[in-house]
């Protein structure tokens, strides 16, 4: 075998090995459903619900208990409570996870927007009026916000936690959109409720 076979063939291995490596690279940087990291999307609400595990896999701090349900889009109320939104309009489909025992301030919210919405303007108003003292009792200290593709995704909890949750969701869909986050102030009680103690 001459010389010049030998370096052409040298090549077209290398060359082989180079595109087997993209290939690789490139099927790495997929969901579990197919979606390309940077623009997340799913096709139903169970695909949405199985993206809400994908983000508690990646996530290091201890979870709570939590169930993911179907949020009733039909439902303004229900839809202001997880979301802050006004009504569902301008969403297609979307699930919201949070702790089975409601003393926890905790709640992570995905939701699929319609075609023609701006995902990221809908995750702004999620993070400006979300209420993160619904629970009464206690009260969310962070929320986040941000979206991935037409993917709109929220969390709110205390500091870590919701650092953690996010972070995880970065990480999964690899967005680079403008994320919105809000620091929760402790509420003060009004002067005339509180007990004076005796002296």
């Amino acid at each position: 075998m001459s010389k010049n076979i030998k370096i052409i063939i040298a090549v077209v291995v290398a060359a082989i090995a180079i595109i087997a490596i993209i290939v690789v690279i490139g099927m790495m940087n997929r969901t579990v459903i197919g979606v390309d990291k940077t623009a997340l999307t799913a096709n139903s609400v169970e695909e949405l619900a199985s993206l809400v595990d994908k983000v508690y896999e990646g996530a290091t701090v201890d979870l709570y208990d939590t169930e993911t349900i179907k949020i009733d889009l039909t439902d303004d109320s229900a839809v202001k409570s997880y979301t802050g939104l006004e009504n569902g309009n301008d969403l297609e489909y979307a699930v919201v996870s949070e702790p089975l025992i409601n003393a926890q301030a905790y709640s992570l919210v995905m939701a699929k927007v319609k075609n023609g919405v701006n995902a990221n303007q809908i995750a702004e108003q999620m993070a400006d009026n979300v209420n993160p003292r619904k629970w009464i009792c206690v009260s969310a200290e962070k929320v986040y916000a941000v979206n991935s593709g037409d993917i709109v995704f929220l969390v709110m909890s205390n500091e870590e936690m919701t650092n953690d949750i996010f972070d995880s969701f970065k990480k999964l869909s690899g967005t680079d959109e403008k994320s919105y986050m809000k620091i929760v102030e402790e509420e003060s009680l009004p002067e005339d409720t509180v007990i004076p103690m005796p002296e």
